[in-house]
């Protein structure tokens, strides 16, 4: 079996996402490039042009994409709002192994505080392991992961 390639991500904004990204998370960005395709017949887009960006870790290049998507001269839209409420069927968040000590702050210095939550869980061997989730700039749920403790 082949490892996951890449997740996609349908961005208002390339710029403030690969701040959260990039400069919040530590991801690196491998490819900015605008693709002329035929968009409106494999995703439905109103456009034939797509950029994507792909950003990873060059340390864990296995460890899969986050692709920014920007669909060129499509119908504009502000965005996602945060999500509220129960997890609901579909997609549901991107997690990433991080310091969250370290990661959180870095992120509220960048600007991106919308929905943290944090807990402490239980792990084996009677440590314990920090866990954060927030939401990124177009919606899309993010858990942070720090190692056992």
């Amino acid at each position: 079996m082949r490892a996951l390639h890449h997740t996609a991500i349908v961005t208002a904004d390339i710029d403030l996402s690969k701040r959260f990204w990039c400069d919040g998370l530590g991801l690196t960005q491998f490819l900015d490039h605008t693709f002329t395709g035929d968009w409106p017949t494999l995703f439905g887009a109103d456009t034939d042009k797509l950029r994507s960006v792909f950003l990873g870790d060059p340390e864990c290049p296995d460890a899969g994409i986050v692709e920014l998507v920007q669909f060129i001269g499509a119908s504009d839209f502000s965005g996602a709002e945060s999500h509220t409420g129960p997890p609901r069927p579909g997609f549901f968040l991107v997690s990433l192994e991080r310091d969250v000590d370290r990661t959180l702050p870095a992120l509220e210095s960048l600007g991106f505080t919308d929905g943290v939550r944090r807990i402490s869980m239980p792990a084996p061997g009677g440590k314990s392991v920090e866990m954060a989730v927030l939401t990124a700039p177009d919606g899309v749920l993010v858990e942070l992961i720090g190692p056992a403790q």
